[in-house]
């Protein structure tokens, strides 16, 4: 395995660029500080330098909070407490870099505020049970209980979450005043709707559902109850939090 200073002493190292696309992005995003020791946990088990988009994220911030805090984009964490958690976190990294160990099914890379699941496709992902091919990005939709293929690659969906088209991808599943909602989370919680989003009596009037803040963990698990039964399959793992 690589050691850290091969994964961040690159040419043509991805920040330069992932700066500048954050700085001209139309949509609001806030970069959190890095924590340098997670950062160094991410980069050591995945390998990925800091060339690509993940390795980025991971070595230079603690992760992105998107269309006011709506998507979590996980990088290097920044720190306990109500910080957002690492990618290492998030996916169950060993403490000491591995180089027997491997994902699940895909590698958790974001999360947003209703429950939905952003992951990047493993080398299977069919024996997994997810579409898409390996290197992919797919979503686990929380109006569905379904994983989605999506057709980008991490570095396509960074680009795609600062693009401005979260509106049209997220139509049907937002009510007036999400974004203040969404703002005034804590980076532990998620926002639980009732009737369920996976619900028909949902989707008629999004603004007359009842919602309240509580533990992402809660929202997540929620979502992959009902998923089981229903009969939409196992979501499988979504993510530490």
């Amino acid at each position: 395995m690589r050691e850290i200073d091969e994964l961040v002493q690159v040419e043509e190292p991805a920040w330069p660029e992932l700066r500048r696309l954050v700085a001209d992005s139309s949509v609001s995003v806030r970069v959190l500080p890095a924590d340098r020791e997670e950062g160094r946990r991410c980069l050591s088990q995945t390998q990925v330098t800091a060339r690509s988009v993940l390795g980025a994220l991971a070595w230079h911030t603690g992760g992105l909070l998107v269309d006011d805090g709506w998507v979590r984009v996980f990088g290097g964490g920044s720190g306990a407490g109500t910080g957002l958690p690492s990618l290492a976190q998030v996916n169950r990294f060993p403490s000491e870099a591995d180089p027997g160990w491997q994902p699940a099914a895909a590698l958790v890379v974001g999360h947003d505020v209703v429950g939905g699941v952003f992951a990047l496709n493993g080398g299977d992902p069919a024996a997994a049970g997810r579409p898409g091919a390996p290197g992919q990005m797919t979503y686990f939709a929380p109006d569905t209980l379904a994983w989605e293929a999506m057709e980008l690659g991490h570095s396509g969906w960074v680009a795609w979450l600062l693009s401005g088209r979260l509106e049209l991808f997220y139509d049907g599943l937002r009510w007036p005043g999400w974004r203040e909602e969404a703002a005034a989370l804590d980076h532990a919680q998620g926002i639980a709707v009732y009737p369920f989003l996976w619900s028909e009596e949902a989707h008629p009037d999004l603004a007359a559902t009842s919602r309240r803040p509580v533990p992402m963990r809660e929202v997540l698990g929620v979502a992959a109850d009902a998923a089981r039964r229903t009969g939409t399959g196992e979501a499988g793992f979504l993510g530490e939090v």
